[in-house]
Order: structure tokens, then sequence, then C-alpha cells
């Protein structure tokens, strides 16, 4: 079962790896092109990552509004607060701005001030007809103010929707193709007709500040950021990498090799996404920088040995071999559970997290793959390193960093322990102030014009975030029945007494209007029919209105059948403690207006959707990081075979995931999906100190005969300078996600960073203060019989005599 895990296996491994060096490079040389290849396939997803499953309940109820109204997510709206805007000058500005728009097949319908109907009746035909709001033949200021007046005063149905009556602040729709909403040609769309170059000359032309928001065009911007972003995190975390590699190592060379190593590994994370015809989502787009901070660590330990073993006897050929069998099994395992950490993503229900997980969890094995060929087939050949390039392992910092680590565990054990209690204490006390957030704007980056432009439409109209109620009467028609509006009618009132949702739109706001109409348009019967003769009448005007093709006035707010409505409203970014009691709040009026014998009624939306989402997740990803505990921990009863080195090895890896999860707490930051991630992340990665730790321990054992004192001691010494490198890279490497424009990118950043560094703590100090503690009953050699890892001890004595 170990064959593969045994010295002469890995001894085979490196003779192999050594005599076909020029046909392993042509392999991976190849094998790198067919990878450029797939970036073809490469390409952004232009939906919302959906965080159910298709099966979910909340998704099925989504999907079967979608079905019956079309894509909700289609409204763009443009708007500004200026009583300017209605003067002549700024009108005919307006007009040529949106006829370009209007003319593109992308565009289904605008409602703006130079096209905006107004129902007029007609008592000939008994029906209502749509008149032009604004005569464009009549424009002139003194018209134009007397159009305001009438437009703020005497329109009661464009209330909410097209002005704020309060602030005087307008906003115009355009409905764009349902079909392509979700398509490349909505990217293409807002770049050709909405980009800040069109926004910039026409503000220039009038003086407006013209606001622009609504989901696709949030979504192509929001997008747009996420893919600019991916250069500048490659990028930063080549420079950051590259720069404490060279200061660690002090070598050209070794900083170059490591760069080519990380660089064809983001090549091959790129054309994994093209291969397996995965969309470019926010997860997905962290993985390159995320290769090039998780892949300088392997090139860290496989380089700090080759150096090491040069320095201890000269030999280079057996330098390289030695690199490979010794540290190759080591490594792998450590990536193998920094692997299981991305991979527990793969056992979630969540698509995006599925992809996230193949992705990420398949290119940290090539990484292995690859820092185990390229790395001593580069150094085979070239000069052995020169005692420039050694001196780092003597640095004078490092001596009193180690110094330090030694007396601390030494004379303060006691200390180790009650301070690890103490942030255990306060962690536990800070995860119960966590909160979680379900919004879907809240990671957006809060400095872009778009954003702005979202907060003014939440300060306007109560947000762009669409929430729909449907209501299914379970009857053909049923929905224009007298007794089905006044109930809607109910609940509406019931929605605009909650501040944090808008004004909702229905069909029964269009039964008002027709009212209105009746009466020639008096705002003071802008109300349902009193009577049912009235209503009879004003029905009939309907439905004469929309037998020749103008179906436009109903199809909006009820189905082709008549026998489903919906509620439209639209709610400001709230967090998921407001959203659950405006839920619940709904919920109870619902139960209490539609008897459930005679109706259906679901809430939906893509807020609605998001929200279940978040919770879902969490749920999902909770059940991940155990999975990730466990699995990590058979590796660990795979390599050990005791139990009480099962409990030694997850204790310091653990302690941090609570404090930074006490930090969360503590600071405000919530759960969500971003924030998340961190725990199983930083997890696998920081059990690979742990591995490390625990391997070199291991072989000061055998070689000191069971001294306990002696050879932690001695694997502080020479484990902890890897270690310490290793952990900056990763501090600093992570850190570069701060850099970012998102919200959820800079938490997970900086929280992953902060884990890190605090685990390579915790596994310096307490890690051995707890060997030293338990020594008599852990370090027996009947029970701490780890044959997996004992293969590294066997030339341990040889490694000594070298040395001597």
């Amino acid at each position: 079962m170990l064959k593969w895990l045994s010295t002469s296996f890995w001894d085979y491994i490196a003779s192999r790896i050594l005599r076909n060096r020029i046909f392993l490079l042509v392999l991976v040389l190849l094998f790198t092109v067919f990878m450029a290849f797939q970036w073809k396939n490469m390409r952004f997803t232009f939906t919302e990552a959906n965080l159910l499953p298709d099966d979910h309940e909340v998704n099925i109820e989504y999907n079967s509004f979608l079905d019956k109204f079309g894509e909700e997510g289609n409204l763009v709206v443009l708007g500004f607060k200026d009583e300017k805007f209605f003067n002549e000058k700024n009108i005919k500005a307006w007009k040529k701005f949106i006829s370009e728009i209007k003319k593109d097949k992308a565009i289904e319908l605008t409602l703006s001030i130079d096209d905006l109907k107004v129902l007029r009746k007609d008592t000939l035909n008994k029906k209502f007809n749509l008149v032009a709001f604004i005569n464009n033949d009549s424009i002139s200021d003194g018209y134009l103010k007397q159009k305001k007046t009438e437009f703020f005063n005497n329109l009661p149905f464009y209330e909410g929707m097209l002005f704020n009556k309060e602030s005087g602040a307008i906003r115009f729709a355009i409905y764009m193709d349902k079909k392509i909403v979700n398509t490349k040609a909505r990217k293409e769309f807002i770049e050709k007709y909405l980009s800040k170059e069109k926004i910039a000359a026409f503000e220039k032309e009038t003086g407006l500040d013209l606001r622009v928001s609504g989901m696709p065009y949030i979504r192509t911007l929001n997008a747009k950021s996420i893919i600019d972003e991916i250069g500048l995190f490659v990028g930063a975390a080549l420079a950051i990498t590259s720069l404490l590699f060279f200061f660690f190592f002090r070598s050209m060379r070794a900083t170059l090799i490591s760069m080519t190593v990380v660089i064809i590994g983001v090549m091959w994370s790129f054309g994994t996404l093209g291969l397996l015809n995965y969309e470019i989502t926010v997860l997905t787009a962290i993985i390159p920088p995320l290769i090039i901070v998780i892949g300088i660590p392997n090139c860290i330990f496989l380089i700090n040995k080759y150096q090491q073993e040069i320095k201890n006897h000269g030999n280079k050929a057996k330098s390289l071999k030695r690199v490979i069998s010794k540290v190759g099994n080591a490594t792998l395992l450590t990536n193998l559970t920094t692997a299981a950490g991305f991979g527990t993503f793969i056992f979630t229900d969540s698509k995006l997290l599925k992809e996230f997980g193949v992705v990420a969890s398949l290119n940290i094995v090539f990484l292995f793959l690859l820092c185990l060929l390229i790395i001593p087939i580069a150094y085979s050949y070239m000069p052995m390193p020169k005692e420039k390039h050694l001196a780092h392992l003597g640095k004078n910092y490092m001596a009193s960093f180690i110094n330090w680590i030694e007396n601390t565990i030494r004379h303060h054990r006691i200390a180790i322990f009650i301070v690890s209690i103490c942030i255990l204490v306060l962690g536990i006390i800070g995860i119960f102030q966590i909160k979680i957030s379900g919004s879907i704007i809240e990671d957006m980056p809060k400095k872009a014009p778009f954003f702005k432009d979202i907060i003014f439409y939440e300060k306007e109209f109560n947000g762009v975030m669409p929430l729909e109620i449907v209501i299914d009467t379970k009857k053909p028609k049923g929905a224009l029945k007298t007794v089905t509006l006044k109930r809607i009618n109910e609940l509406q009132e019931t929605i605009e007494e909650i501040p944090e949702l808008s004004k909702p739109v229905s069909v029964v706001n269009l039964v008002k209007y027709a009212n209105q109409a009746f009466y020639n348009g008096n705002p003071d019967f802008y109300d349902l029919p009193n009577s049912k003769l009235e209503e009879a009448l004003v029905l009939t005007y309907v439905k004469n209105s929309t037998q020749k093709g103008n179906e436009n006035m109903l199809k909006s707010y009820v189905d082709s059948t008549g026998q489903y409505a919906r509620v439209t409203t639209f709610m400001r970014d709230i967090g998921t403690d407001k959203m659950k009691k405006i839920e619940e709040r709904l919920q109870d009026k619902i139960n209490l207006i539609f008897p459930k014998e005679r109706y259906t009624v679901s809430i939906t939306g893509k807020a609605y959707v998001f929200e279940k989402g978040t919770h879902y997740l969490i749920g999902n990803l909770v059940q991940s990081l155990l999975f990730a505990i466990l699995l990590i921990s058979f590796l660990m009863a795979f390599m050990f075979r005791s139990f009480k080195m099962i409990i030694v090895s997850l204790l310091p890896n653990i302690l941090p995931l609570i404090m930074t999860a006490g930090l969360m707490g503590y600071f405000g930051i919530p759960i969500k999906p971003s924030t998340i991630l961190v725990f199983s992340i930083a997890f696998g990665i920081s059990v690979d100190d742990t591995i490390h730790f625990l391997a070199k321990y291991r072989q000061e054992l055998k070689a000191n005969n069971w001294k306990i004192k002696r050879s932690v001691h001695s694997t502080v010494k020479e484990a902890g300078i890897s270690m310490f490198y290793t952990s900056v890279v990763l501090f600093f490497g992570f850190s570069v996600f701060t850099l970012s424009s998102f919200g959820g990118t800079v938490a997970l950043g900086g929280l992953v960073a902060t884990t890190l560094l605090f685990a390579m703590l915790s596994n310096l100090i307490l890690l051995p203060a707890l060997l030293l503690s338990l020594e008599k009953t852990i370090a027996n050699e009947k029970e701490f019989l780890e044959p997996t890892l004992d293969i590294l001890a066997e030339d341990i004595e040889e490694d000594n005599s070298n040395e001597k």
C-alpha cells in the first residue's frame, strides 16, 4: 500500500527525472502549448452566480416566474436630480441621446419623457388610447414648465416608477430584449451606448449629472472590474513573491526558476478553465494568483533543501537526488492537504463552488509536478551555488528569530498555553457576534461610479434590486377579478409601509390608472373602481384597449392566461436580518389575505434568491470545512498512526481559524460567500507547516535516539527557516488581494493572510510546546509509529555524519 511512498520509490523517481531531463522538459513544453490553445475556450459568465442547486425549491419557483414573465433583470434606468432638465435645450439633447439607444435591436421598450404615453379615454370606441405626453412639435421652455407640473402632479401611476415627487428626482427606463440579457450582446450594448465617454459627453452638453443603473448595467461593469483585476492580481502576486524570494535567497537564478514554475502554473490554470469549458466567475478569477502564492512555498522548500545539501557535502548529483527523494514525499503530502482544502468545495451542491474546487485542486497537483520536475532539472544544468547564495541559511535575523522561538518554548510553555486558551475563549466570544450578509451589491467596488449610482437610486427610489411576489389565482382570468385586485392592493399597502422597499407595481396600478383615465385624467380618481358597475365599465375599456396588439398594457403584470399576477418592488441593500424580518412580515400578510385554498403566493426575485443562496451556501461550506478537517485528520492518521498525534497536529491549525472567526465578529466582518471560503483555504494551507514540522521531528527522533527535547529544538532550527519563509510569502501573497476594489476579495485576502501568519506562529510555538509537554505519552516508539514519514528518516544519520 505504501510502496509508492517508500524510499526506493522516490529514489527511482529521482533517477528517472534526472536521466530523462530533456524528454520531461519537452513534455512540459508541449503540455503548456496545449493548455495555451485552450485559452480560446475561456469565457466570462454573463449571469449572476446562482448559489442554490437547480432542484432547490427557491430556484424552482424563480425559474417558474421566469417562464411566465420572462427575465426580470432586463431593466436599465437613467436618471438625474436637476431642475434644469425641463428646458428646451436639455429635452432635445435627451431626445437625441435616447433615440440612438432606441434604434438598437437589443432594446425591447423604452419609457422616456420624449416617448412617454398617457391614457386618454375614447368614448366612441369605449377604449383607452395611448397618447404622447409631450408634443415634440410644441417644445418651448414655457410648454415644458407646464408639462413638468403635470408630470409630477397628475400622473400618480408613474410616481415611484419614473419620479420621486418629494425630491424631484427623475428616472427613465430602458427594457432590454430578455433573450440577450444573459449573453455577450448585453455587454456590447452597454459598452456602445452607456460607456463613460458617452455619458460624459451628454453631461458636458446638458450640465446634468446622469445616473445609470439597473442589473444589466451593474453586471456588465462589475464583470469588467473582475476581468481587470485578474491582471492586477497576477502581476502584483508575481512582483511581491519574486521580491520576497530574492530577498530571502539573494539569488537571481533561484528567483527566475521559481517565477518560471509559477508562470507555467498560471498558464495551466487558465488552460484548465478553457479545457473544462468553465466560465470565469468571481471565484475562478482568483485561481491564477492563488497558484502563484501557493507555488512559491513549494519552490522555497525544494530550493532550500538543495542549498542545505550543497552546504553539507558539496555533491551536486547527490543533492539533486535528495531534493526529490527526501522533500518530494513531504511536499506531495502538503500539496495533497492543500488540494483537499479546496477539493471539499466539490462536495457542495453549488455549481459555482464545485467548479472552483475542481480547478483549484487540480492545479495545485499540477503545480507540485511542475516544481518536482523543473527545479531539479534546471539546477542540474547550472553551476553549483556559490557561498553568497548559501549565506541566507545563517542570517543573523533568522538566527535571532529561531533563538526567540526556542527560548519561548523552553522557558515559557505555561505562558504559551495560557495565551492559547485566552485566544480560544476570546475567539469563541467573537464568533457569537458574527452576522450573516446576503447582499448582492455589498462586495461590489465601493469607489466605482456605478456603485455611487446604485446609492443614488437607493436614496431616491429605494434601490434597484428586484423583489417579486407571484400570485397564482388557480383560475384563468382570476388575476383581474375584483376580489383578487383588492387583495393585491392590500398587500401593496403593506409593502409601501416598509421603508426598505420601493413603491410596488402590479396590475392594480394599471387598473387604478385606467380608472383615473375613465374620469378624464383626474388624479383624485387614481384608485380601484368603487362599484361593480364602475369596475365593469373600466375593465371593458381596458380589454378593448388590448385587443389590437397593444398587449403591453397587461402583459408586464399578468401572464397570458390571466391566472398569474406579479407584484414588483425594489429593495435597498439591506442586511440578512432585516431581509428576514421583511420576509416574515410579508408572509404574515400574505397568509392573512390570500386563503391557501384559493391562492398560491410565492416570494421570488434576484435579491430574494441571492439571500436564500447565501444561507444555503454557508451551511454547505461549514460542512465542507468539517469534511476538510476530517479528511486531513485521516491523512494525519495515515502518516502517524497515533490518535494523540492527530489531536496535537490539528490543535495548532484550528486555533488560528477560531481566532480569525473571532476577529470577524469583533470587527463587524460578516459571513458571506467570499469570507466563508477563508476557513477551508487557510486550513488546507496551514496544515502544510504541521506536516513539514512533524516530518522533520520524526527524523530528529530517529537520529537522536528518541530524545524529545533535543529533537524538538533541532526541528525548530531546521524546519523553522523554511516555515518562516513560506509563511511570509503566503502572508504577503494573499495580502495582494487587498488591492481589490471588491470588498469580498479584500476580506478574503486579509483574513487568509492573517490566519496563515498566526498559523505559522502556532506551529512553531504551540506545536513544539505540546510535543514537549506530552513527551511521556506521545513519543514512545510503539505508539508514534508513522510508516509514511518514516521513510524520510533513513538517511538522517548519513546527513549528520556529513555535517560533522
